[in-house]
């Protein structure tokens, strides 16, 4: 019976260290040294600072930034509750939802105006963390933007162009936008952007 179980011990240790030891500091070690960027979580720094990661979507509120979609992942964008609402199409919940965050995206716009809502402002993701939006979303968004920043629609959408990160391989997936990227974008474009002073008040006679 011994004799018998110290080759499968012998043979379960050598297994462990290969595959449990050897193999994944191998392959962490080849990816740190290939990829760094991404091995390290894509993160992104601003002068020093840790603002957050080029793969995981967050939260932005404020009007003058482009908006990214709906997360359902704890409070929003929470990457240790990713999730999406498992909501069918039928649902009622869904619909209100829907027709909620509809009715708030057209209100960017002069009423009767506004063009087809995109699909991915108004529903989650499956995980609740997509960093990205179709070129459509950003460009729908360009008008609140433009005028919360004092910038001409034609500079953000030539920038939104310019972002736009094509199919991988050229056959994957769909155009898109990485929304942190964009909105960086949007305040350095907004740093150098020199806006005309205000007409001085006619002096009273």
């Amino acid at each position: 019976m011994l004799s018998e179980l110290k080759p499968a011990l012998r043979l379960l240790l050598v297994l462990t260290l290969l595959t449990g030891v050897a193999y994944p500091l191998a392959m962490t070690g080849l990816a740190g040294y290939l990829f760094p960027f991404q091995a390290h979580g894509s993160l992104i720094e601003l002068d020093g600072t840790l603002i957050g990661s080029a793969v995981v979507g967050q939260g932005f509120t404020r009007a003058g930034y482009f908006h990214p979609r709906p997360s359902m992942a704890g409070a929003g964008y929470d990457p240790r509750n990713s999730n999406g609402g498992n909501l069918s199409v039928t649902s009622k919940k869904q619909i209100n939802l829907v027709t909620a965050r509809a009715t708030a995206e057209r209100a960017d716009y002069p009423a009767g105006t506004a063009p087809p809502v995109p699909i991915e402002l108004v529903t989650a993701s499956g995980s609740g963390l997509d960093p990205h939006l179709s070129p459509a979303a950003a460009h729908f968004q360009v008008p609140r933007v433009a005028r919360e920043r004092g910038l001409d629609e034609s500079q953000l959408r030539m920038l939104v162009d310019i972002l736009t990160e094509k199919r991988s391989y050229g056959m994957l997936g769909e155009p898109r936008i990485n929304v942190l990227k964009l909105n960086l974008s949007v305040d350095e474009l907004a740093k150098r952007t020199v806006r005309p002073e205000p007409a001085p008040a006619p002096v009273a006679r």
